[in-house]
């Protein structure tokens, strides 16, 4: 299995970005797939997660209304789409799939991708 991530980099406050988290080695449409981040010294935080088939998705509340959450099931592909971006979205974002994970758990989640850095400079 692996997950792949993507679309990571340095953008200035108010910006945006796209990250994609591409995925084999399983039916894909049979896992939930979440949203990470880990910003140095802190926690792993749930951002975002979508069901299997892309009809339920959840959000952390301090990304409501700025990140949408969608996916490609054609594709075996998620996507994260930030906008409105802040220095406080700094952070290494991870997409990690579950086939039966409760959303924002991440003891919950089989596999998990390597990250990739997002940098939001003020």
């Amino acid at each position: 299995v692996q997950l792949v991530e993507s679309g990571g980099g340095l953008v200035q406050a108010g910006g945006s970005l796209r990250l994609s988290c591409a995925a084999s080695g399983i039916t894909f449409d049979e896992y939930a797939i979440g949203w990470f981040r880990q910003a140095p010294g802190k926690e792993r935080e749930f951002v975002a997660a979508i069901s299997g088939g892309g009809g339920l998705k959840y959000y952390a509340d301090f990304v409501k209304g700025r990140f949408t959450i969608s996916r490609d099931n054609t594709k075996n592909t998620l996507y994260l789409e930030m906008n409105s971006l802040k220095p406080e979205d700094t952070a290494v974002y991870y997409c990690a799939a579950g086939a039966s994970a409760r959303p924002t758990r991440p003891s919950d989640y089989d596999y998990w991708g390597q990250g990739t850095q997002v940098t939001v400079s003020s």
